[in-house]
């Protein structure tokens, strides 16, 4: 199995991250845990280009803090399944965009990912990144949410709910 981990450092993805290192998974899965660099353009000309000079250096400090922040949530995983082959990729773009290409090109079984968990009126107006995915992919996706206990700890103590988990099955057989 496959398994793709969209991760950006944030809280959100940070859940994600959690949930898949304390899963059993089968023997022989791989996980790659991908960064997207990413800095929007902004959205009204700038004359000064003040903006664009922001613009470049949030994605010079991305491209800096990329490596480290990877090797974290590597050793994260590894540290609670060491048995897993756990690989970690940074690359630039938009990220639902890069995503997806990376789950096709390296042909992920599943993409887990982390949920902003924004608002109709906020996800209107900046996109939401999981639901884009979701609708994408060609393969499953699991959407992690803030806030709601990991399977692990679901089952560790038997008291095992209902859980809300979006998944996309399009272009797979």
């Amino acid at each position: 199995m496959r398994v793709l981990l969209a991760f950006d450092g944030s809280e959100h993805s940070q859940a994600a991250l959690r949930e898949v290192a304390s899963r059993e998974w089968p023997a022989g899965t791989e996980i790659e845990v991908l960064m997207v660099i990413h800095s929007s353009w902004p959205i009204a000309a700038d004359p000064f280009f003040t903006v664009a000079s922001a613009h470049m250096e949030s994605l010079q400090n991305q491209q800096r803090d990329a490596p480290q922040v990877l090797e974290r949530a590597v050793d994260q995983i590894v540290g609670h399944a060491p048995r897993l082959a756990v690989t970690s990729k940074a690359l630039e773009g938009i990220p639902h965009e890069v995503i997806v290409k990376e789950a096709e090109d390296w042909g992920a079984d599943l993409i887990v990912l982390g949920s902003h968990g924004y608002g109709p009126v906020r996800r209107a107006l900046l996109g939401s990144v999981a639901a884009a995915v979701a609708v994408e992919a060609p393969c499953a996706v699991e959407i992690i949410r803030m806030g709601r206990p990991s399977v692990a700890a679901r089952h560790s103590t038997g008291k095992a709910r209902r859980r809300r988990v979006e998944h996309s099955s399009a272009g797979r057989a």
